[in-house]
């Protein structure tokens, strides 16, 4: 399979389609090489990557229905996730804010999924507060010495590149925070071993350690105390089309759950037949159908070059919280047999279950919108 076969986005969107169910071994703890080469060979990897970099050029709009289609049709949400965060929290920072050095020399390897890509920013006292960060990053000759702790990176036992965040000026608190480019091999960088989690188990996630890591001028990201924007930048695409894979991930739970109603007969009759089952499938379908709406107009509006600050949130609420009560109504609807592994169900839940939490919480997501509404 060659990497422009699938050089549109129709064909791609095609191609997903067709061979989303078959992406995952579940068997494994973890996604495996071979999955990551499927996912890269579809351009997964590099979708809004510019082509000069050896990603496609989508924009947010293309790309969200492509990472939808991946979510909708691909089993494993692990899998998924871990490509969601390998491109828009390390690729697409990198893209819009690094050198043509640093693009030129790191990119084309995150495009084309050779290199896996981690964002470490979270720390165990720094969730959503993140300017309450403690790693540091101290001026040296040629370059800077990382020092600190940070917990929950996703992909970092596979991790080849981290994006990190730390603070060159603490008493600037955001304004001090600065983003640096750190290879795996680094010395003074240890990876802890895969945290034990109860959703979204097969994208593996450790604590990172830094002890007077060295990093060279040349890795810093943008510029000093730059930090904070480039973290909020990189935010517009995790909101958007991250969980653009969870709105897939919905709308296949609604699919199996009207196919359910539709066969599973109870006192003589399909299950479907009773209202209090079709109505609960109505306001699933209204559910995800307004997080579809929303989502589409905050791509819609990030394409054309806006803010789109309350969109985005929107958004984001709209489509994690759906993403949490569908799992919910799918249990409920499938009853003993939800509960059982290897159904999907129950595993739907347990990955619906972190999306209110990061990438910024409900609760700060509803603060935003309060806030571009002048409260």
């Amino acid at each position: 399979m060659q990497l422009d076969q699938y050089s549109g986005h129709a064909t791609l969107l095609e191609a997903i389609t067709a061979q989303g169910e078959h992406m995952a071994d579940t068997t494994a703890d973890f996604f495996t090489p071979e999955e990551w080469e499927q996912c890269a060979r579809l351009g997964l990897t590099g979708l809004s990557v510019a082509e000069k970099y050896g990603g496609r050029g989508f924009g947010f709009t293309e790309t969200s229905e492509l990472i939808r289609a991946f979510g909708r049709q691909c089993p494993d949400m692990g899998l998924v996730f871990s490509v969601a965060a390998h491109l828009f929290a390390c690729a697409m920072p990198l893209y819009e804010h690094g050198s043509s050095a640093l693009r030129e020399q790191i990119l084309p390897g995150l495009a084309n999924g050779r290199l896996v890509g981690a964002n470490a920013i979270t720390e165990d006292e720094a969730g959503s507060d993140v300017a309450a960060l403690t790693t540091t990053a101290e001026r040296v000759a040629g370059g800077y010495l990382l020092t600190g702790h940070k917990s929950f990176v996703s992909n970092a036992p596979a991790a080849d590149i981290f994006l990190v965040y730390a603070s060159t000026d603490p008493d600037c608190r955001h304004l001090g925070i600065s983003a640096f480019v750190v290879d795996r091999h680094s010395q003074g960088l240890t990876i802890g071993a895969p945290l034990s989690k109860a959703g979204l188990q097969r994208c593996p996630a450790s604590w990172v350690r830094f002890d007077r890591c060295f990093v060279p001028s040349e890795r810093l990201l943008g510029s000093p105390g730059q930090g904070m924007a480039i973290f909020q930048s990189s935010m517009r695409w995790e909101r958007t089309c991250l969980f653009a894979a969870y709105l897939g991930q919905s709308e296949r739970l609604l699919h199996r759950c009207v196919d359910h109603a539709r066969r599973r007969e109870q006192f003589g009759r399909p299950i479907g037949d009773n209202q209090a089952i079709s109505h609960r499938l109505a306001r699933m379908r209204l559910r995800t159908e307004a997080a579809r709406l929303l989502l589409q107009q905050a791509c819609r509006a990030l394409d054309e070059g806006y803010r789109a600050t309350s969109e985005i949130a929107m958004a984001k609420l709209a489509v994690s919280e759906n993403a949490v009560q569908t799992a919910l109504e799918a249990l409920q609807l499938f009853g003993g047999s939800g509960i059982l592994a290897g159904t999907g169900i129950e595993q739907a839940l347990r990955d619906a279950l972190p999306c209110t939490t990061f990438s910024g919480t409900s609760e700060m997501q509803l603060e935003q919108i309060a806030v571009e509404l002048g409260l």
